[in-house]
């Protein structure tokens, strides 16, 4: 895990390079993380701030799953103010395990236990 001295707000993180695909899979085996993963992508890279997904769990069961996602690699999270920010990194991911996310996400709507966004 590696923390960005420049960036005091980040939370701690691999670097690109130690991104295990046993700890990413096990990640976007959770239903619930995955979908939150499948939100940051439909967000092209802009920052999405916690209680941006409407997600039907409790605020500290949202919390571990953004943790089990932050310390696999694949979001990034950073505190602005008393809210945690999240980007995907998708960089990160195409770069250490080509094609690998554009796949699961390509799957995900055919996954039978995959919780439906909330209506907006």
């Amino acid at each position: 895990m590696t923390i960005d001295q420049d960036c005091p707000g980040l939370l701690p993180e691999p670097a690109a390079a130690e991104l295990q695909l046993a700890c990413v899979l096990h990640a976007l085996a959770d239903p619930i993380r995955l979908r939150i993963v499948s939100e940051l992508a439909g967000a092209g890279g802009d920052e999405l701030n916690c209680l941006a997904f409407e997600l039907p769990v409790t605020k500290s069961t949202m919390t571990h799953h953004f943790r089990v996602l932050r310390e696999a690699g694949l979001i990034r999270q950073h505190r602005r103010g008393t809210s945690k920010m999240n980007t995907l990194r998708a960089a990160d991911l195409a770069e250490r395990f080509p094609g690998l996310l554009e796949a699961v996400l390509a799957a995900a709507p055919a996954c039978p236990n995959s919780p439906a966004p909330a209506a907006h």
